[in-house]
């Protein structure tokens, strides 16, 4: 069965973890794609802000919500901003996570761990669950789910990053039939390496060893590569359940 692409033009968009990387780069990319307003979602107010005056020049109106996608009443005051404000939510992208840090599994403390599960996977599932209903009434729209490459083969430093990162792709898979039930399409990406913050916060001086040495071997993504990505998943109009993987080349391929 044919179906439409999603048109971004005019629509409503949430993207969690706006404060900065891939975030940050989808936020500002969809203003460019003619999104009509922009909900920055984020624990990082401050920072968020400095997302709100890109999408701004983007030609779209940001919102800043200050949003703990780990808690289930934050989420709820998310959508209910994103309403209030717009009256409408069309696009959303579940990108907020977190990773081990600086200390390895299974070195990493209990209540990280718990952290890492709550954020990376229980808020890809509580997000997509609180925006069907609205995304519904709305005449339909797209999620986009980010997870990684580490989903697909054994990361034992990050051993609970990979983890929940591997539910995030199942979870996307298995919402495939939301297309037609709720008329969301939900889809993933799935990026290597990328330039942000998060790698260099691996190791105490920037990246840990065990990832420089692959660092080192590989060229990187940016944060727009994959926001490219994210954008042309949100206008698939065959998404529901696609999971896309975004590899790094070899160095000097």
């Amino acid at each position: 069965m044919d179906r439409p692409e999603l048109e971004i033009e005019g629509k409503v968009a949430i993207v969690t973890g706006a404060a900065r990387g891939i975030g940050r780069a989808t936020a500002v990319a969809l203003g460019n794609a003619g999104a009509r307003a922009i909900v920055l979602a984020d624990v990082r107010r401050e920072s968020a802000a400095e997302t709100a005056a890109l999408v701004r020049e983007s030609g779209a109106e940001p919102l800043v919500v200050e949003t703990d996608v780990a808690r289930v009443e934050s989420l709820h005051a998310l959508i209910a901003s994103t309403l209030e404000r717009f009256g409408a939510l069309h696009v959303l992208h579940n990108n907020a996570g977190i990773g081990e840090g600086a200390t390895d599994w299974p070195e990493v403390s209990a209540e990280r761990a718990a952290s890492i599960v709550d954020v990376n996977l229980r808020g890809v599932v509580l997000g997509t669950r609180l925006a069907l209903l609205p995304m519904k009434e709305s005449g339909g729209g797209a999620i986009v789910n980010t997870a990684s490459g580490a989903a697909f083969a054994p990361l034992p430093p990050q051993a609970v990053y990979a983890a929940t990162k591997a539910g995030v792709v199942h979870f996307t898979r298995s919402c495939a039939p939301l297309a037609e039930s709720h008329g969301v399409r939900v889809s993933c990406v799935c990026p290597g390496l990328v330039t942000t913050d998060m790698v260099q916060e691996t190791g105490t001086d920037g990246p840990a060893p065990w990832l420089r040495a692959i660092i080192d071997g590989v060229e990187m993504l940016s944060p727009d590569d994959v926001a490219r990505a994210v954008v042309d998943l949100v206008r698939d109009p065959h998404g529901a359940g696609r999971v896309v993987s975004l590899e790094n080349r070899p160095r000097g391929v």
